[in-house]
């Protein structure tokens, strides 16, 4: 059975950082396209950040970009998300996501999705 389990998030003060992990098992993790995805009140989920199989590539969207690093650990079975220099529009539930196909920039192929983990970034 596939679990992937997003741990990390919580309230931060504008300006703080926080780092995401995803714990995940029951699929060959080394082989999926891991990403990051969030989504805020009343608006469509997004994705902010994913790496490939091994690593090597990594997209980020543009609102992150600088202040961002996804990586992953294959022997753990596990992706991280650290987001520098919070800002209050990063407020969101964020959710970890797993691809069998495609690449970091269009992820595809079998799908799955953690549960997500609420960021809420206020003073």
């Amino acid at each position: 059975q596939v679990h992937l389990v997003e741990s990390g998030g919580g309230l931060v003060q504008p300006g703080g950082t926080l780092r995401l992990s995803c714990a995940a098992s029951g699929f060959t993790f080394s082989s999926y396209v891991m990403s990051w995805y969030r989504q805020a009140p009343g608006k469509e989920r997004e994705l902010v950040a994913a790496i490939s199989r091994i690593g090597g590539a990594t997209n980020y969207t543009d609102s992150v970009k600088g202040r961002s690093t996804i990586s992953r650990d294959n022997p753990k079975n596990t992706v991280y998300l650290q987001i520098n220099s919070l800002k209050p529009e990063d407020t969101a539930v964020y959710y970890c996501k797993a691809n069998g196909g495609g690449s970091v920039v269009a992820p595809s192929g079998s799908t799955y999705w953690g549960q997500g983990t609420q960021v809420t970034v206020s003073s």
